[in-house]
């Protein structure tokens, strides 16, 4: 059978993976209770905590991509009657107020203009003391960053009891992380973007507060961090057996952060800041026009208004026929207005930039839009 083609994934993910953690996945497979396994599984949990900026002992890669673990943070601490404010910025605001919707929370949701962060004094104003606020650090619909540490700082001087919950899917090995110096209880996140890794893991931290706070007896089995907890932290009778844990990606993400964590957290965040500059400004110069706020905007996933008259579908099918390059659409109300180009893991590089620069330009010049 014919090898599929290889393509350069620069949309919003998943991204092309490191080698390092494409060549674990062909390692022999070990039993998910075997003892060398539980030595990886120990070193990618404490490699997940100086990615995540935490010392949180419950830090794990869940079983399932990024959405399992916006599902395992709301099951996990949303009691029927609860309020959960929800900033909305974007696709993924608006999908944590479904979740947190279904497990029977009050959801108070501050709407933003899509393309703007979240404005933590809006925020802030929606209720006075609810149970949990959640928000999205790097807005995957809308290529925008928000201040998630200036929010955790004003709801602790605000209200102490409330947990922040942060998506940080985007955000993770692209930006910096400090979520215990943030004041963030909850975060989960995504392999298939910045780590650099197939998607299959949702990086997952969970504090103390939040610990003391779960609910004991959540309504969805696969995803009780209780009984999670008892096979990755382990306890007096050893790891209790909870699911077959996918041992392969687990070796893949445990590699994809030792190759994140040789070349150094800061650097590889200068990395996705100079390649997304990179490629703004050459976007700039091409005569488009970005889309998510100055200021705002995320190195790693880039947003891009389509010229005028422009049909999106058709440039980015051209792309991928023509050049093996996918970049992606927009979502909801821009899904044929943006282009959404990613930079993340081993594609934040210039000859990365180059090639999608290069490509873009001679399709646009094609259908007339330069």
């Amino acid at each position: 059978m014919a090898l599929l083609t290889e393509r350069t994934l620069l949309g919003p993910g998943p991204s092309n993976p490191y080698p390092e953690a494409t060549a674990a996945l062909a390692a022999p497979l070990l039993g998910h209770l075997d003892p060398e396994f539980i030595r990886i599984l120990d070193r990618t949990c404490e490699r997940l905590r100086t990615v995540w900026g935490t010392e949180n002992p419950l830090t794990m890669p869940l079983s399932g991509t990024g959405s399992i673990g916006m599902e395992a943070a709301f099951a996990n601490t949303v009691r029927p009657g609860d309020v959960v404010v929800v900033a909305v910025n974007g696709l993924f605001g608006t999908r944590m107020c479904e979740v947190a919707s279904r497990y029977g929370a009050e959801v108070v949701r501050v709407d933003h203009e899509w393309g703007t962060p979240v404005d933590v004094e809006l925020v802030l104003a929606a209720h006075p003391s609810p149970a949990i606020v959640a928000a999205v650090h790097a807005e995957t619909s809308t290529g925008v960053r928000s201040d998630i540490g200036a929010l955790g700082a004003a709801l602790r001087s605000r209200s102490p009891e409330t947990l922040l919950l942060a998506d940080c899917v985007t955000s993770i090995a692209g930006d910096t992380l400090e979520v215990d110096d943030w004041g963030v209880d909850i975060g989960y996140a995504g392999t298939q973007k910045c780590l650099g890794v197939a998607p299959g893991l949702a990086p997952f931290t969970f504090s103390e507060r939040a610990w003391q706070r779960r609910v004991e007896n959540p309504p969805v089995w696969y995803l009780d961090l209780g009984l999670l907890g008892a096979y990755v932290r382990g306890g007096p009778g050893g790891r209790a057996y909870h699911h077959t844990a996918p041992v392969a990606m687990i070796a893949s993400l445990d590699a994809g952060l030792g190759r994140i964590l040789d070349e150094g957290l800061p650097e590889v965040a200068a990395r996705h800041r100079a390649a997304g500059q990179m490629l703004q400004d050459g976007l700039i110069d091409m005569g488009l026009e970005l889309f998510a706020a100055p200021g705002h905007r995320l190195s790693q996933l880039t947003t891009v208004r389509v010229p005028d008259g422009v049909d999106s579908a058709k440039v980015r099918a051209q792309l991928l026929s023509e050049y093996d390059l996918e970049i992606g659409a927009g979502v909801g109300e821009f899904a044929a207005g943006v282009w959404r180009i990613g930079l993340m893991g081993r594609n934040a590089a210039p000859e990365r930039v180059e090639l999608v620069l290069g490509a873009l330009r001679r399709v646009l010049k094609q259908h007339g839009a330069l």
